[in-house]
């Protein structure tokens, strides 16, 4: 089954090139995002793989089924980023990656919490200055505190166990709780309730028109001052604006991200040798409580590895039978 990869990265394109070739399917890689400009480029393929900052709207969907598309293999979970109704309506099947490594989106959010605790990012610049000072670096026992995490599905419930594992009280907030999260200890409350009572926010919930700006003015004005605040899910659950706000005035008191409202046109590119016109990302950076990394919480051996033979199987298993369990429906 030919398949056009768009926004391939040099990580992923051996393994992808080599899955595809042990199946006898034909390959074009692609570096661009797939959007209206570059869609033509799939012309005579029977399928598309695409990620997560890749554009699949309903013009994109026309030209991809007038070229000959029958299938939309996402390699990643997320599917905010395609049309579905336009893709069921031309009858383009779409399939994702369900799960390929919740441990290691959890290991990263964790990872974002723990540099921004006790100031890792400050402290390995000034060592390099040398500069021994300690003042300004001072953190706290996470032991004892209370962490809300907002999703419990795969990729939640690994950071509620990891936090509850370093001794936190933890609240959930999700509409589907979890029998082992509740076993454990970990008490399901209200969004209202998490945003009061929390210390910590973590977010693992997908983007929806009902998650769209969950974390807003109103979310964070309810927050304890001095909150931390990680998201490793997508960017548009943060109304970015708001959250600078809340830097601004004290109520966030540490921002990790992983994911940004407007990163299609900045992350997994090499911008270094330019100006970013991104004025409130421009912004985001000054802060010297907020670390942001460029969409890199899936990036492990092992979760590249799980993404390429899932989406290979999910071409193979499309090519057989026109169907696939990892089907995504509107």
């Amino acid at each position: 089954m030919q398949t056009a990869f768009f926004s391939i990265r040099q990580y992923e394109k051996p393994l992808f090139a080599a899955l595809m070739q042990e199946k006898s399917y034909p390959a074009t890689f692609f570096e661009p995002h797939l959007n209206e400009q570059t869609a033509s480029l799939a012309h005579g393929h029977e399928a598309v793989c695409t990620f997560v900052n890749d554009h699949l709207n309903e013009t994109v969907l026309e030209i991809l089924k007038n070229g000959g598309v029958r299938l939309i293999a996402l390699r990643c979970a997320g599917f905010n980023q395609i049309d579905l109704q336009a893709a069921e309506k031309l009858g383009l099947c779409v399939v994702r990656v369900p799960a390929y490594s919740p441990h290691a989106v959890a290991e990263h959010s964790i990872a974002l919490l723990l540099a921004l605790n006790r100031k890792v990012h400050r402290a390995y610049n000034r060592i390099r200055e040398s500069n021994f000072s300690l003042e300004g670096l001072c953190g706290m026992d996470l032991f004892g505190k209370t962490a809300g995490v907002i999703g419990t599905g795969k990729i939640g419930q690994c950071v509620a166990r990891i936090l509850n594992g370093f001794g936190c009280r933890v609240l959930a907030c999700d509409p589907y709780p979890c029998e082992d999260l509740i076993r454990r200890g970990i008490s399901y409350v209200g969004f209202e309730a998490l945003m009061q009572e929390s210390d910590i926010i973590t977010l693992h919930c997908p983007l929806n028109p009902k998650s769209h700006h969950l974390i807003d003015d109103t979310a964070i004005e309810k927050m304890k001052n001095g909150v931390f605040l990680i998201n490793t899910s997508r960017g548009a659950l943060i109304d970015t604006r708001a959250v600078i706000d809340g830097l601004k005035k004290g109520k966030i008191g540490q921002l990790g991200l992983d994911v940004y409202e407007e990163e299609g046109d900045l992350f997994f590119e090499d911008l270094s040798s330019q100006v970013i016109q991104d004025d409130v990302f421009a912004r985001l950076t000054t802060f010297p409580n907020v670390i942001i990394t460029g969409h890199q919480a899936f990036l492990t051996r092992e979760a590249l590895n799980n993404i390429a033979h899932t989406t290979v199987g999910n071409i193979a298993e499309f090519a057989r039978s026109g169907q696939c369990e990892n089907r995504v429906v509107p």
